[in-house]
């Protein structure tokens, strides 16, 4: 296990940072991963390569957590909007400095599963193929998705 975390370790974290946006998010997602990996490290298979699978488990993770967060927004009816409103954006935005400020911006507002495919081809360097195993969809989906999200993308970003 720790010879993983070494590894993959920050790569790893650079994806959750992506994904969530914050580094407050990432952390508890990053923590979330390598305890499901530690979990289900009887699933891997060692003849098949380690980051794909690795990158599979935190999205899986990513997707149960926003899961977990519409969940308990419904389930909280004693706090109001202004009062969610305010502590939203009382928390300091930790975003990692990217080159292109305005693309990285534009890429956070997208739906999830925009931002995913996003992050996954463009930040993480992984292939149709490869997307489609990591999320369990067919590769005609994630080239949809992709081709959609480049559209909604340059749709923000044009003056």
């Amino acid at each position: 296990m720790e010879e993983w975390i070494a590894r993959h370790g920050k790569r790893l974290y650079a994806l959750c940072i992506r994904l969530c946006g914050s580094t407050y998010e990432a952390d508890d997602l990053y923590q979330e991963t390598w305890l499901r990996v530690y979990s289900k490290r009887g699933q891997y298979d060692p003849l098949q390569p380690f980051e794909p699978w690795l990158t599979a488990v935190c999205v899986n993770a990513y997707r149960d957590l926003r899961r977990r967060e519409r969940f308990s927004r419904l389930m909280a009816p004693f706090s109001d909007t202004e009062e969610k409103e305010r502590v939203l954006t009382s928390v300091p935005d930790n975003t990692p400095a990217v080159e292109n400020a305005e693309l990285w911006e534009a890429v956070r507002s997208l739906p999830e599963t925009y931002r995913t495919v996003i992050v996954l081809h463009y930040y993480s360097g992984y292939d149709v193929r490869e997307m489609a195993r990591i999320l369990t969809v067919p590769e005609g989906t994630v080239k949809y998705r992709l081709h959609r999200a480049r559209e909604l993308l340059k749709g923000g970003l044009t003056p």
